[in-house]
């Protein structure tokens, strides 16, 4: 059986091999051999993603002819990619693309620093901000002075409390997506969401496809459910989709379900345009695809300007096709674990039925708040605060990797919470690795791949403002002099930084 998940075509890979930017050779430098630059230029594009893990790369002719080089050319490089662990291939399977199988690079999720640890670490690994009060105070009291007719009964709202399925869908139903209250389930948290939608469509050994890269947390979510992840690269730039990619993988990998973030993506910031989610939608209907949909980070929009695209659900309101899950976790606060599923009334009667084998229900004093939050209008007046101090925090934090790190490359996102950083050639796993012993935390490029992609990346939340994301910027800069350095990665404890 092939082990491959995706095909690259070769005209394709030659488009992108072209696209490559030629790095400056030193004074005196010899220009690498036309197999060795070829080799190097399919290396890079699997590094960053651009290129999935698992794809099923052209056959040696087709590329040759693509490129306007020899047979011998693509073999000797085809040949020195799998010496080095970056391709697999087996006779009438064709060869396929790989990472090398010692590399220690971490693909597990992000778990947040403990409290007691933040007088000497910077914590740029959680893209989450403190809660914006007093609206946390205000709807904990509002739940409070609501709870006493809900606490005669036995508590348990497998599909969530009524009032709150009603709020959300009409919520939807104001932006233009007619919703019933039977399309809505509350859960706890996005991650709860989802992770009953996998159970739900994605059996063990199910292909699921995921944009390249991705949320870590959900990655991981789906490996430990026993997922094959079927990875999608990104368009180039912050533009959303590469459309093309995304049917022939939905053609030819024909997977269960496909996750995206269309609204200011994590890691990445890009935000899909109205286009690009129409024809998404329409190629997953037409693969049998269930396509869903983590808006979480919808209402998290920085910039002022034109309205934000039509929600991807949009494009198929009766639910059929795309499954929307929701959340107050980002855009107010990670404390607030409270998420929704919006989806046909008859795949929430199974989600339903399949959470009394899960968590039963969610709490219904946190329903109680949120649903407080959106009846009275605080939630829009919180959310504001969010995205002011968001807003702050990200100019905060990219003037001061610009002016410490210089060489370090990034698009600035229009919205979200996230900036994906490409760190100059250096490994963002040693620069992860360094960072701890200078008093950073921040999540390497890999954490958001599938198998060991986009090496040369780490993620930076906008959670830090001020003398703290000024600090923080040193201290990514002193990581990365420790790696070009090659200096040991052992030492002292970091200092403590008071904000």
């Amino acid at each position: 059986m092939a082990q491959w998940t995706s095909a690259m075509g070769a005209t394709q890979l030659a488009r992108l091999l072209n696209s490559q930017q030629e790095r400056p050779a030193g004074p005196g430098a010899r220009r690498p051999p036309a197999y060795r630059a070829l080799a190097d230029g399919v290396r890079l594009l699997v590094l960053e993603g651009r290129v999935p893990v698992a794809a099923r790369l052209p056959a040696e002719r087709e590329l040759a002819l693509a490129l306007s080089v020899s047979r011998t050319t693509v073999a000797a490089a085809y040949e020195a990619l799998r010496t080095e662990g970056f391709l697999e291939s087996r006779r009438g399977a064709g060869s396929w693309t790989a990472v090398p199988a010692g590399n220690p690079l971490p693909a597990r999720g992000l778990e947040p620093l403990p409290p007691e640890a933040l007088g000497s670490v910077i914590d740029l690994g959680t893209a989450a901000l403190p809660a914006p009060e007093p609206w946390l105070t205000r709807a904990v009291q509002g739940a409070l002075e609501e709870l006493p007719p809900y606490a005669h009964t036995h508590g348990d709202y497998p599909a969530g409390l009524p009032a709150l399925r009603s709020m959300i869908a009409e919520r939807y139903t104001a932006r233009g997506i007619p919703t019933m209250p039977e399309q809505i389930m509350v859960t706890t948290g996005a991650m709860g969401a989802i992770d009953a939608i996998c159970h739900l469509f994605g059996g063990r050994g199910e292909r699921i496809a995921v944009e390249s890269p991705s949320y870590a947390n959900i990655l991981q979510l789906m490996r430990e459910a026993g997922a094959r992840l079927v990875p999608v690269a990104m368009a180039e730039g912050l533009t959303g989709w590469d459309l093309d990619r995304w049917r022939q993988v939905l053609r030819e990998a024909a997977p269960r379900i496909a996750y995206v973030v269309a609204d200011f993506h994590n890691p990445t910031g890009a935000l899909a345009d109205e286009d690009q989610r129409r024809r998404l939608v329409e190629a997953a209907r037409s693969a049998g695809t269930v396509l869903v949909v983590d808006e979480t980070m919808s209402e998290l929009y920085l910039e002022p300007g034109p309205e934000m695209p039509r929600r991807v659900c949009g494009f198929d309101p009766a639910g059929s096709t795309v499954i929307t899950v929701g959340s107050a976790s980002k855009a107010f606060w990670a404390g607030m674990r409270i998420g929704w599923v919006r989806a046909a009334p008859d795949v929430i009667r199974s989600l339903v039925a399949a959470r009394a084998y899960a968590d039963l229900g969610t709490p219904v004093l946190e329903q109680l708040a949120v649903n407080w939050l959106f009846s009275t209008g605080g939630w829009e007046q919180a959310v504001q605060l969010r995205r002011n101090q968001a807003r702050d925090n990200r100019d905060a934090l990219i003037a001061a990797v610009r002016r410490e790190l210089p060489t370090w490359e990034f698009e600035v996102p229009q919205g979200g919470l996230t900036l994906w950083v490409r760190t100059g050639g250096l490994s963002g796993s040693r620069i992860a690795e360094a960072g701890e012993r200078v008093g950073v935390r921040v999540p390497s490029g890999p954490r958001f791949g599938v198998d060991g992609a986009f090496e040369g990346y780490v993620r930076l939340p906008f959670t830090v403002a001020g003398a703290v994301a000024e600090e923080a910027a040193a201290r990514l800069a002193a990581a990365a002099r420790l790696v070009e350095t090659g200096t040991p990665l052992t030492g002292d404890s970091p200092r403590t930084f008071v904000a």
